[in-house]
């Protein structure tokens, strides 16, 4: 009896280990994983300067062709729809400075405590904290906080490239 109890024992470990060892990514997986990462960190960089300075074209490029900010019935959908909301922020500033209304200072857009997590090797999820800043009070004053908030972007990985295709500023918890 006691020999089978060891074997039983033996059997359970064996499988245990086998499991451990099937669940562990190679280390082919850990590389595109980080360098998934990098490209993504990046991905986000260059949403947020897009952002930051108006740049309806470069804004647009970060999403997918069928990509959108928001969610529900105000999201913004599509390339074409993305870029125009960017040029639109643009242009109301050209024109309240041809007015001669005081020039809007710049804003600054911020992540923190951003999480990535892969559902496959050609889809992720970044959560964040978004923090927008604003030096209203001109260079001598500090910076003013304008908008904090929490952001969820679900990532997809087209032609090699990664991309946005929803990003909400205003997820439900």
């Amino acid at each position: 009896m006691r020999n089978v109890a060891i074997g039983v024992v033996a059997g359970i470990l064996g499988t245990a280990a086998v499991a451990v060892v099937a669940q562990s990514p190679s280390d082919a997986d850990v590389m595109r994983e980080l360098r998934d990462r990098v490209q993504i960190e990046d991905l986000m960089w260059r949403y947020t300067r897009a952002l930051d300075t108006n740049d309806a074209d470069a804004y647009a490029s970060v999403y997918t062709p069928d990509g959108q900010f928001g969610a529900g019935a105000n999201a913004t959908k599509g390339r074409d729809a993305l870029r125009k909301m960017v040029a639109d922020l643009r242009q109301r500033a050209v024109d309240a400075e041809a007015k001669g209304e005081p020039k809007r200072p710049p804003l600054y857009h911020m992540t923190a405590n951003h999480r990535v997590t892969f559902s496959d090797k050609d889809h992720a999820r970044v959560e964040a904290y978004y923090i927008t800043a604003s030096p209203a009070g001109g260079a001598s004053a500090p910076l003013r906080v304008v908008a904090v908030g929490r952001s969820v972007d679900d990532l997809v990985r087209v032609n090699g490239e990664w991309l946005i295709r929803t990003r909400n500023v205003a997820p439900q918890n």
